[in-house]
């Protein structure tokens, strides 16, 4: 499997780790790091980081992992998903909206459908907060149409 920018930076990080903490001499060291920029598989990465204790590069599933004794394998946990921008937009906006008289009820409405439309895209967070700045949005923009219906009704009236 073809490595990475990413794959490559990983590996140089484990090739200074081993450097700073004597386990590598300078040309070694520097002999490595240039393999590593150079390298273009995970193989290539794993021969050059698998004699250090930060252990190998993370590699695809289906490839065979080197025996590593378990305490040197580094602790990797899944970054969370972020929270969409322009969900927190919506709910923002739909929540200033009685402050602003209902002007920030449009872009609430039209930042919850972009922000809904990215989260199933990317699946990122965030799916309530575009929900209730829908809702919010589209009370607003109710409330003003309530608002113009009744005026019109009462100008009808007294015609």
């Amino acid at each position: 499997m073809r490595a990475s920018h990413a794959d490559r930076e990983r590996a140089v990080d484990v090739l200074k780790a081993g450097f700073a903490e004597g386990r590598l001499g300078q040309s070694e060291y520097e002999q490595r790091i240039s393999r590593a920029y150079q390298a273009q598989t995970h193989a290539e990465l794993q021969m050059l980081v698998a004699d250090l204790p930060q252990g190998p590069v993370p590699q695809a599933q289906f490839a065979p992992q080197p025996a590593v004794p378990a305490t040197f394998l580094p602790m990797q946990m899944p970054m969370p998903p972020t929270t969409n921008g322009s969900a927190t937009g919506a709910l923002v906006c739909g929540l200033i909206a009685p402050f602003t008289w209902g002007l920030t009820s449009i872009p609430a409405v039209i930042l919850g459908h972009k922000a809904r439309a990215e989260i199933r895209r990317t699946g990122e967070r965030g799916d309530g907060q575009a929900v209730a700045g829908l809702v919010l949005g589209w009370l607003g923009i109710g409330a003003w149409a309530l608002f113009f219906l009744v005026m019109a009704l009462i100008a009808v009236a007294h015609a």
